[in-house]
């Protein structure tokens, strides 16, 4: 996935020539505390409620604030993880994302990465999850998917969690089936630490429930 296949159109650039009180009226309508700033279809920079507010004259053309704009964009073919790197350091909400001769294209919001992230994890997907916790030399997840396929199951995703000051790791398994005790008593019969397990009528239930809850919480 690359920044271009990410990009959301429901948020619109502000030009140079509009205001400060539009600029934070559509932040508000938007939900967002940053908004791009394009001049003849160039990328400009990002403009943050903040800083608006910081001059106190919120009537003012955005052309004619006297301060730098921050400039944080992905390129239109970096990869996902690079996205979520900018967004990240950059601790901004929306990202643009520009061509190769820096004409907008569009921008990137949180709720555009959780939204492919919920297909990731097969949020959507019957199934079961399985955690389990081993040494970090210890992991291979060509073993871990044979001893769940030995079972007639799938892994459906799958992610890791480093555990500080350890070198231990946990495996979160997605598993394409809702009763898995034959998959758990291979998994300890190869000496395998299984931190959790959850049915999935109950934790995709709540899982869902949550997702749903921060989706509403994230629209305009």
């Amino acid at each position: 996935m690359i920044a271009s296949e990410l990009i959301s159109y429901d948020i619109p650039p502000l030009k140079i020539s509009d205001t400060g009180a539009k600029a934070l009226d559509w932040m508000e309508e938007f939900k967002t505390s940053e908004l791009p700033v394009v001049d003849k279809g160039k990328y400009i920079g990002l403009i943050s409620e903040s800083a608006i507010l910081d001059k106190n004259k919120i009537d003012k053309l955005i052309k004619e604030y006297d301060f730098t704009f921050n400039k944080p964009h992905a390129n239109q073919g970096q990869h996902l993880f690079e996205v979520i790197a900018l967004i990240v350091q950059n601790d901004i909400s929306v990202l643009p994302v520009v061509n190769e001769r820096n004409q907008y294209l569009g921008l990137i919001t949180i709720k555009r990465v959780i939204q492919f992230f919920s297909q990731v994890v097969s949020v959507a997907n019957v199934g079961s999850i399985l955690t389990l916790e081993l040494n970090i030399n210890d992991y291979s997840l060509a073993e871990i998917s044979k001893l769940v396929e030995s079972e007639d199951a799938k892994i459906l995703a799958s992610f890791i969690t480093s555990l500080p000051d350890s070198k231990k790791m946990e495996v979160t398994l997605k598993i394409n089936k809702t009763e898995i005790s034959r998959i758990l008593h291979t998994f300890e019969r190869f000496n395998y630490v299984i931190v959790a397990s959850y049915n999935e009528s109950e934790y995709h239930k709540d899982l869902q429930n949550r997702y749903d809850e921060f989706m509403r919480f994230l629209n305009p």
